[in-house]
């Protein structure tokens, strides 16, 4: 075969993925794994493009072209190797990133062939090195005498300690949680990532010299002050954890719940830790509002605990939905009920939830971001029956009370503010504190927040390593 012309002789061909029918009555997570065979085949259609469009439309800029190469030669280890030069968590980022709104539909054969399946492939070469063996290889890295704390184990803590170790500083990582992950492991149903991957790259991080400090709530259990004082610097990667509302009336009734706690308790449950506030809707009719991958996570996990029936209910159209195309194809042929262009404007009720009112909505001209905004149709009032209502709006950062006093700055909406004039990467305006994630971008992609925390660690490198310069010139 003409290696050229693989793409038209081997179309894309995704991994088995689990029926519908059955996929449902599980939490296991639905797409299989590729064969050694299939990953070579299928990394072998890339046409290596003089301009990879892939590699520019991946937040971390992975060297997709250049790992797919090595996967269709069979050269594994290397392109473990090289995987992890961009990306501190790419098991977890094939698994959940968006590729069809990124590296995928970037993709030059996007446009009629079929799209290099990256994200799988990304998936296959962690995991299955890992399988054979591999290990970060970390012989030449030259130990300092640098500490640094890091304040929260989601993707944006994880990552920075990540290149702090490959760096030869050590990373102590403090959490709330009793486990690393965040949303990863408290929030992001297991049809979608399984615990144990998460799990698993605690334990490389481990080995790899990083030390986690669970159940730890910084300003509660232990005061940032301590921090400032025991560590060379300290990163912030708490993440966004308040909800945001739709401001309408009903939203407080009884039957009303937030997206997070309630993909939080079903999580505990599956895990066994619930302590009695499991939030069940077996045999419930069920309404999910927002059109973001939470929401399409809340409408998956009521389907498998027994909803009578699911609902989704956004005030745009599908083309103009905030979350994975690849996600909403999954919620519809798990049997949810989208009702597109609806804006809910009450949720009914005496005591508890009865319905939501809707008001249909059109697209008109389009917002400063290039979204077309939605507008009321007037008269187009519909009533749905509901028992229980999710609301999946989406989150803000919730800036800890101890911010001001170590000068470290936030926006209107609760984001910490970087020093814009440092010439070091994500400080704050505490020159010894540096932050990056959703706490400074505000809710966003797992994968951006990667790329942050590691953006964030460079920048604490080097200025660690201004500190020892002026030592010396001192000296």
């Amino acid at each position: 075969m003409d290696k050229n012309l693989q793409f038209l002789e081997l179309k894309r061909m995704d991994p088995k993925i689990t029926p519908a029918s059955k996929r449902v009555k599980t939490y296991k997570e639905i797409y299989g794994h590729y064969s050694a065979i299939q990953a070579g085949e299928q990394s072998g259609r890339c046409i290596e493009c003089g301009n990879p469009y892939c590699e520019w439309k991946c937040p971390v800029h992975n060297y997709i072209p250049q790992w797919l190469k090595l996967i269709s030669e069979g050269r594994l280890f290397e392109a473990a190797d090289l995987s992890h030069q961009t990306n501190s968590l790419p098991e977890i980022c094939g698994r959940i990133c968006p590729q069809d709104r990124l590296c995928e539909g970037a993709c030059t054969l996007n446009d009629g062939f079929g799209a290099v399946t990256i994200g799988n492939i990304e998936k296959y070469i962690t995991d299955e090195a890992l399988k054979q063996g591999w290990k970060p290889d970390l012989s030449n890295v030259k130990k300092t005498n640098y500490k640094v704390g890091i304040v929260g184990a989601g993707p944006a803590g994880l990552a920075c300690a990540d290149i702090l170790v490959r760096n030869g500083i050590t990373p102590h990582v403090y959490d709330k949680y009793e486990e690393i992950g965040g949303l990863l492991t408290f929030g992001i149903p297991p049809f979608k990532l399984e615990k144990e991957i998460v799990l698993q790259r605690r334990k490389i991080l481990e080995e790899m010299g990083v030390e986690f400090y669970l159940n730890k709530e910084i300003g509660k259990d232990l005061p940032f002050d301590k921090l400032l004082s025991d560590y060379d610097a300290v990163f912030l990667g708490m993440g966004t954890y308040t909800y945001m509302k739709g401001g309408f009336k009903g939203e407080n009734l009884d039957g009303v719940f937030d997206a997070l706690p309630y993909l939080n308790s079903n999580i505990r449950n599956i895990f066994g830790t619930n302590n009695n506030d499991y939030i069940n809707f077996n045999n419930e009719n069920v309404i999910v509002l927002g059109g973001g991958d939470t929401a399409m996570d809340c409408n998956r996990t009521a389907l498998r605990q027994g909803a009578k029936k699911v609902y989704c209910a956004y005030r745009r159209d599908e083309q103009n939905m905030p979350g994975s195309r690849r996600e909403v194809k999954n919620s519809k042929e798990e049997g949810i009920n989208f009702l597109w262009n609806m804006q809910p404007v009450e949720i009914l009720g005496k005591d508890k939830v009865e319905g939501v009112k809707f008001l249909k909505t059109k697209l008109k001209k389009t917002d400063i971001r290039g979204r077309e905004v939605p507008t009321i149709i007037k008269g187009s009032e519909k009533i749905i029956k509901a028992d229980k209502v999710i609301l999946a709006f989406g989150f803000r950062p919730n800036p800890s009370n101890w911010f001001s006093k170590h000068k470290i700055k936030t926006d209107e909406i609760g984001r910490v503010i970087i020093d814009r004039g440092s010439k070091f990467n994500f400080q704050t305006h505490n020159p010894k504190v540096f932050s990056g994630g959703d706490m400074v971008r505000g809710s966003d992609l797992v994968v951006t927040a990667v790329f942050e925390g590691r953006s964030a660690a460079a920048g604490i490198v080097e200025f660690l390593d201004s500190k020892k310069s002026k030592k010396t010139n001192v000296a």
